[in-house]
């Protein structure tokens, strides 16, 4: 009596249900994850308010539009004479305070350019000129 063993048996995993078991292990993970709040600094932006009032005489306001038109003082000027004019105003008067109105959607490229060639000559008394909360805006 010969008897032969098979050996070539193959192996087999039933793979109808491992789409249903992939989706309860998904649902099973986002309902039992626990999500924590970012810790970081606790940092409250200031709101504007009425400020104080300056001199005008120690003011020097830069406007720049929407389409990127500089100007100094209510003259229109381009980025490359900006450190020039500055520079100038700025060793005439050294507590010169630099306001900066901008238009909503002018271009912050163009923002940083004015700021680089403000670097350029020192100028450090910088602000940011905003509409105080619950006015208008102004057109300027």
């Amino acid at each position: 009596m010969d008897f032969n063993r098979s050996t070539n048996k193959g192996t087999f995993i039933p793979t109808s249900s491992m789409g249903d078991i992939a989706f309860l292990l998904l649902i099973f993970f986002m309902v039992t994850t626990i999500f924590r709040e970012e810790t970081g600094l606790p940092v409250e932006l200031p709101r504007a308010e009425a400020g104080e009032e300056v001199n005008r005489e120690l003011v020097s306001n830069i406007y720049i539009n929407r389409v990127g038109q500089i100007s100094i003082d209510d003259r229109l000027v381009q980025i490359k004479h900006i450190a020039d004019i500055m520079g100038t105003k700025i060793s005439d008067n050294p507590q010169l305070i630099v306001a900066f109105k901008t238009d909503t959607y002018a271009d912050y490229g163009t923002v940083s350019d004015v700021m680089e060639e403000l670097k350029e000559v020192n100028a450090v008394r910088v602000f940011f000129n905003n509409d105080i909360e619950g006015s208008p805006g102004q057109k300027y």
